[in-house]
């Protein structure tokens, strides 16, 4: 058995029957009879049991840029870091992925979760993800509308979860591209350079988000609800305050840290886990925690937040079992 405590953010105390690294995008002589699970730096997920399968640490490296007309094409082998790459990116002066600064994880998990922040997500930028089959060893390369992307969604989470991993990712950044500074803290910077979108992104994100290499934690617990204009409508007779942004005409999305801290959870604990003092969306390890305990804390969680506001949360943070992916 392998130890998996310090393969996830979390670290909870969990260890899987096989654990492959690869570092060529070679993956002959694979046992694809068994459950599979793809693991990059582990910061989205979290091993609540041991995985009773081979997992496979993904730590390809290699980024290359080719200047185009309009464009500069970006392409980046999946072990990379992705708070690395915006950093090399915004040191060439290839810029629109500054709002993306200091998420954690590798370039490989960007496209499977859709990563997103301050307003962007990054299938902006995608133009294409190449991939392997499992179970044949086959290269395949998805546009980026073939990658069916969503709200922290993709193919990849979906049709095409634990069946392929990804090896490289294509993007395209725009030389004419703006910055973006319409989402919460950045509307009050004074036309703001890409540099200082960055440099405010990094700030606000340490002042919030507790450092996952002191205290575990897997990021941002749960999505943001997307629930209807009606629906919004209804909860601001009681919550006046209610914050809300326009995805279109008929759907608004809640931040789900305010749902949480007005059901007066930021700072309960359960054991060793703990909703956080400044930002009830992240749930952290103290180094004690148990599994037990935190699918307890993100259930009571999840049902009061159903019972006061009648919105379900969804976890973004992917819980895996004995066996793969469960739900929470």
């Amino acid at each position: 058995m392998y130890p998996l405590q310090a393969r996830h953010t979390f670290g909870l105390n969990s260890q899987t029957s096989n654990l492959i690294t690869i570092q060529d995008n070679c993956f002959s002589n694979i046992d694809t009879q068994g459950p599979i699970w793809i693991l990059g730096q582990g910061s989205n997920c979290v091993f609540v049991d041991d995985f009773e399968g081979t997992v496979l640490h993904i730590n390809s490296k290699g980024v290359d840029i080719k200047e185009c007309a309009t464009s500069f094409e970006v392409s980046v082998q999946a072990g990379e870091d992705w708070h690395t790459l915006v950093t090399l990116l915004l040191n060439h002066g290839i810029y629109g992925a500054e709002n993306l600064a200091l998420i954690p994880g590798t370039v490989g998990a960007a496209p499977i979760q859709n990563i997103g922040a301050y307003g962007v997500e990054v299938e902006a930028f995608i133009k294409a993800v190449k991939f392997i089959e499992l179970d044949n060893g086959h290269n395949h390369m998805l546009t980026r509308a073939e990658c069916k992307f969503g709200y922290r969604d993709s193919i990849f989470k979906q049709q095409l979860a634990n069946q392929v991993v990804i090896t490289e990712v294509v993007f395209s950044f725009p030389k004419d591209s703006q910055v973006c500074a319409e989402y919460g803290e950045l509307q009050g910077l004074n036309k703001p350079t890409a540099k200082d979108i960055f440099d405010k992104v990094i700030e606000i994100r340490t002042a919030k988000l507790p450092d996952p290499a002191k205290i575990g934690n897997a990021g941002s617990f749960f999505k943001n609800p997307v629930i209807t204009t009606s629906l919004v409508e209804q909860l601001k007779q009681q919550w006046h305050k209610i914050p809300f942004f326009k995805v279109d005409d008929k759907h608004v999305k809640v931040p789900a840290a305010w749902l949480i801290d007005q059901s007066g959870f930021k700072g309960k604990k359960v054991g060793g886990i703990k909703c956080h003092p400044s930002q009830p969306l992240v749930l952290t390890n103290d180094g004690s925690g148990h599994a037990s305990e935190l699918l307890a804390l993100a259930r009571e969680i999840q049902s009061t937040v159903k019972n006061n506001f009648s919105i379900s949360l969804e976890n973004e943070v992917r819980l895996i079992g004995k066996a793969g992916m469960i739900s929470l």
